[in-house]
């Protein structure tokens, strides 16, 4: 198997094939129109929340960490008594996807000091990157089919070619999108960490096409269509390894570029007709309406009275007046675990759960 080399040693020039150049127009066309939706939506971190808790539960899975949309849902607004190990797995790639784009948002950059605060707050443990050997990749089967490098210094000197390729614009003359696909391809060959390497990686797709302005924010959940291509998605990372085929790789994320954007697409807007016509309804029919109330019934797809009281600054009396008048109309279903109530929005979740 070869040795792993730097990025900038390809030849830019063997992506520029018609079949790539097609598919990046069309990817391209395909998040640009992503990009302007997302911004009509007045509240980012409507999206930022709900999106990022699709995509954390997607990565997750492709991991094998699986729960349902109910579980992690209900963990996210539940006391820890409650708490399912899966969905406090998702729920901390969430919390390490904001992370990163905090970062991004701060310094424009994604630094290896800034992959490993993610990888710490994904994994919860302060390990860093791999400084014993022994790591390899199985198949189902539980054979090898890869051995990353194993030499710490090995790993640091290619991790730092690649945060320079990530970083200077100028090092590779290709589209960001391609330079994405080089990048994940790059990171889960190296598999620097012990543990989180494929979500960690996945995070670094969508914040490197926010560091790049493709996206003003992390909405796109590229993992989706990677769970439904998990096959493809192993054998192009091999092949690339086996038989040098970059070309099939960039084809193969290209289409999960343009396929995640037309879905994510169709989830805003989706999204957003039900927030109007939720905002639109309650004004007319309750006094109490406000746009923060709006905000909090789509910030959460489960939401409770504490978080009620806190966004609208009100009583908890008062919030659960609120919360139970809207259960009462359809707008809400209210349900009991233990002494804690919670309040499902309910055309929220039926898009979340794809019943559109």
């Amino acid at each position: 198997m070869p040795t792993l080399s730097p990025l900038d040693q390809l030849d830019a020039g063997r992506f520029d094939t018609p079949a790539i150049l097609k598919k990046l127009a069309s990817s391209s066309r395909q998040l640009a129109e992503l990009k302007g939706i997302a911004a009509s939506i007045p509240n980012q971190g409507i999206l930022i929340n709900t999106l990022g808790l699709q995509e954390a539960k997607d990565s997750s899975e492709i991991e094998n960490i699986v729960t349902t949309h109910d579980e992690l849902f209900k963990d996210d607004v539940l006391p820890e008594s409650f708490a399912n190990p899966a969905a406090k797995e998702v729920l901390r790639y969430r919390q390490a996807q904001r992370l990163g784009f905090d970062l991004v948002q701060q310094t424009g950059l994604i630094t290896n000091n800034h992959i490993i605060q993610i990888q710490t707050e994904l994994e919860q443990n302060n390990a860093g990157f791999r400084k014993l050997s022994g790591t390899a990749l199985k198949n189902g089967s539980g054979q090898t089919v890869y051995t990353p490098p194993q030499d710490p210094a090995e790993i640091l000197a290619l991790m730092g070619d690649l945060e320079r390729f990530i970083n200077d614009a100028d090092r590779f003359p290709a589209d960001p999108l391609i330079k994405m696909a080089l990048i994940h391809h790059q990171f889960e060959s190296i598999h620097p960490f012990y543990d989180g390497n494929g979500r960690t990686g996945r995070i670094l797709n969508v914040l490197y096409l926010v560091k790049e302005g493709l996206l003003d924010v992390p909405v796109l959940y590229l993992s989706n269509h990677i769970v439904r291509t998990k096959t493809d998605y192993y054998r192009l990372l091999q092949t690339v390894r086996e038989q040098d085929a970059w070309e099939e790789w960039v084809l193969y994320m290209l289409e999960c570029v343009e396929q995640a954007a037309g879905q994510t697409i169709t989830t805003i807007h989706a999204i957003k007709s039900a927030l109007f016509d939720y905002k639109h309804r309650i004004r007319a029919g309750f006094k109490f309406y406000s746009q923060d109330l709006i905000n909090n019934l789509f910030t959460h797809p489960y939401t409770k009275i504490e978080y009620v009281q806190r966004d609208l600054k009100v009583s908890r009396i008062t919030a659960t007046k609120y919360m139970d008048a809207l259960a009462a109309e359809g707008f809400v279903e209210k349900r009991k675990m233990g002494r804690s109530n919670y309040y499902i929005n309910l055309a929220l979740n039926n898009i979340l759960i794809g019943n559109r």
